[in-house]
């Protein structure tokens, strides 16, 4: 009985703990990093593409040729001619897919170091600003309700744009690329 009097007289310190959260698809969304990592894999992939492109054009005048000249040379030479070109298409697609390969590896490579930086950001932040909690929505969003006053995306925006300009680093503008371009 005097247990039960004294754990019914324990009060608990109920502590108020300081929260925040942070919309990490809207962060990404308007990362300057971010931006330039895509834009970056954008332009290897226009470069890759144009060199498929003149691939395919010169394999599209050979199999045009073929249907012209394989009746003039007769059926030993369209066959070997044909398996040729087959080949020659197998090629092409697998150069293609290797392509695709290598622009989703090394950018997905990228966007995962991205990530591992901005966590690291967000732990500085969360313990510079004295934060017991800071949560991600998003994706994989862990935060079912939150006040909007408990939203520091913007923060974490401005952060992390600014700690990627201060590295010497930063997004060019249009008429920067169309300048480089005349050059």
């Amino acid at each position: 009985m005097a247990v039960a009097i004294v754990s019914c007289n324990k009060t608990t310190d109920a502590k108020e703990f300081k929260t925040a959260y942070i919309d990490t698809n809207k962060l990404l969304d308007e990362s300057t990093e971010k931006k330039d990592i895509e834009e970056k894999y954008k332009a290897k992939a226009d470069v890759m593409d144009s060199r498929l492109k003149v691939a395919a054009e010169k394999f599209q005048s050979e199999a045009a040729s073929f249907k012209q000249n394989a009746m003039a040379n007769g059926q030993a030479w369209a066959q070997q001619k044909g398996a040729e070109l087959q080949q020659r298409e197998q090629e092409l697609q697998y150069a293609q897919q290797g392509m695709l390969q290598q622009l989703q590896t090394e950018s997905g490579k990228e966007m995962d170091s991205l990530v591992t930086k901005y966590k690291k950001i967000f732990k500085e932040y969360g313990k510079d600003k004295g934060y017991d909690y800071v949560f991600g929505t998003g994706e994989a969003a862990t935060v079912l309700y939150a006040k909007d006053s408990y939203d520091i995306t913007k923060e974490l925006i401005k952060l992390v744009n600014d700690k990627y300009k201060s590295e010497g680093k930063k997004e060019e503008k249009p008429a920067d690329k169309k300048e480089e371009a005349k050059k």
